[in-house]
């Protein structure tokens, strides 16, 4: 009885820290999702990218594109734009876009999905090191039948393929070419801890495959969209729900990705985060464009929230950068799952 009012008392708690979450002094960070276009389908995705996704209303145009980069040109305190999709190489202005953004003096991130590389598109190595992209790359795990459960039957071999093309034009050796790689569950659990979990991909990917990387980023799989249907097929959505909302972290709240970032979609509509993009739960601004606002304006919303935040504040947190508190300051921690999990 005592462990369910405590359990009560935890969700009222985190309940009351959602409905007043503001951002930070200042907005750092611009992410921009160009578009839903993908060569995969992958389990876990809570945009439902896919190869399908080719519409004009859900792809950046160059209009946009450029609108972008002009209030990037006005506004100097954004640091760093951190581009996403789909896969952003897929869209025709993802170029012009990283360019202009190199040319403004900004730090560009690239959520790059490897496996295109090994598709024909084996330009985007070479592009992205003269560019000085820092490069974050999928990679659900280091062994064959997890990659392919979650990312379809021929994404490990393409995967490793594509990481070897990033290596070879200096990603994971230069320092100033920085390859990231990310870890998503594959079953209805939270990731293990960040850095045990980084030492055994640097082991065997370099040991199998000679593949060398900077950091490797855990995040939890959000239940909206693709991965939610999923669960909810399986039976389980409600117990992996459950079990977010049990692992609430206070300390991860002071570090959530919405609190230093903005998100806008393809037409430039402003969002706290890509997962209240997936949910089309709109940033609490008058503003509905990101031309029509500034950082300042930015900086003094409040956040909107919803029940998937669990997710970002479950055991050691989860953020576009991966873990954000320490194992040791972890309310719950899982073993990486295997194959169907």
């Amino acid at each position: 009885m005592a462990l369910r009012r405590w359990g009560l008392l935890l969700m009222s708690t985190a309940s009351l820290v959602f409905s007043t979450l503001r951002s930070l002094p200042q907005i750092k960070k611009l992410q921009i999702n160009l578009g839903l276009v993908c060569n995969l389908a992958c389990r876990h995705c809570h945009v439902e990218s896919s190869p399908n996704r080719s519409s004009s209303d859900e792809n950046m145009s160059v209009t946009t594109a450029e609108r972008v980069l002009e209030w990037l040109s006005a506004h100097h305190s954004i640091e760093t734009v951190d581009i996403t999709g789909g896969s952003p190489e897929l869209n025709p202005n993802f170029r012009r876009l990283v360019a202009g953004c190199r040319s403004l003096g900004r730090h560009v991130m690239d959520r790059c999905n490897p496996t295109i590389i090994a598709t024909g598109y084996d330009w985007v190595p070479n592009f992205l090191a003269t560019n000085e992209v820092e490069v974050v790359a999928s990679m659900p795990c280091y062994l064959q039948e997890n990659v392919q459960y979650q990312r379809g039957k021929t994404s490990f071999g393409d995967s490793i393929d594509g990481l070897r093309a990033l290596n070879a034009v200096g990603y994971g050796r230069d320092p100033n070419l920085l390859l990231q790689l990310v870890y998503n569950p594959n079953g209805p659990v939270l990731p293990p801890p960040q850095s045990a979990l980084a030492n055994d991909y640097h082991r065997e990917l370099e040991s199998r495959y000679g593949i060398v990387f900077n950091e490797l980023w855990t995040i939890t799989n959000m239940p909206i969209r693709r991965w939610a249907d999923h669960l909810r097929r399986q039976g389980q959505l409600d117990h992996y729900q459950q079990l977010l909302r049990d692992s609430f972290n206070p300390d991860a709240i002071d570090s959530v990705m919405c609190r230093s970032q903005i998100h806008i979609d393809s037409q430039g509509r402003l969002f706290d985060c890509d997962f209240n993009y997936a949910v089309e739960l709109a940033a609490n601004l008058p503003a509905r464009y990101l031309w029509e606002t500034t950082p300042e304006e930015l900086a003094n919303r409040s956040i909107a929230t919803a029940e998937h935040c669990f997710g970002c504040t479950a055991g050691a947190g989860s953020s576009c950068g991966g873990a954000i508190v320490s194992s040791s300051q972890s309310v719950a921690t899982k073993v990486l799952p295997s194959s169907g999990a």
